[in-house]
């Protein structure tokens, strides 16, 4: 089984957050790899990575950082592969980090989810390769309806709460 997503944390201290992508590439049968990498301290292995990424066979990038996050950008710029952003609440309430992905330079794009949104970028991820793939469109659909089923099960519970002046 050869990956298809390369989930890449600056740090092991990203792998709490990164597990929610993993769980959802997992449950979607998509093989995936997870590296740590650092822009910062392994700036030769992180060239490495990128540069090779599409011959690999890898379709989508998924990389987490902190602080003064430029592993995504990074990586983007030495890729023709997508790369999401997940920026890491590491400090600043993780503002330094979505900035630091959120404002790539014209020609150098980075999808960006939320501040430890890692499952949103494993959805993404799914979608994103799910338009060469029937099958996998076709969980991702059943995934998306999922989730409206969630909400119309929540307003049936919300029928029951009762209060003086609730009026349904």
């Amino acid at each position: 089984m050869e990956p298809k997503v390369s989930i890449i944390m600056g740090s092991t201290s990203d792998l709490p957050v990164m597990e929610k992508t993993a769980q959802i590439l997992n449950d979607f049968k998509i093989p995936f790899e997870m590296n740590a990498l650092s822009a910062h301290r392994t700036p030769e292995e992180v060239e490495k990575f990128a540069k090779n990424a599409s011959a690999r066979g890898i379709k989508v990038i998924i990389a987490a950082a902190g602080m003064a996050a430029h592993l995504p950008g990074v990586i983007a710029a030495m890729t023709p592969v997508p790369v999401i952003g997940v920026p890491i609440k590491a400090s600043l309430e993780g503002l330094d980090s979505i900035f630091s992905i959120l404002q790539m330079p014209p020609g150098i794009p980075v999808a960006t989810v939320g501040v430890n949104a890692a499952q949103n970028a494993g959805i993404l991820a799914a979608q994103i390769i799910a338009t060469g793939d029937e099958a996998l469109m076709k969980e991702v659909i059943k995934y998306k309806e999922s989730l409206k089923k969630k909400i119309v099960q929540a307003n049936e519970e919300l029928k029951a709460v009762k209060y003086p002046f609730k009026t349904n």
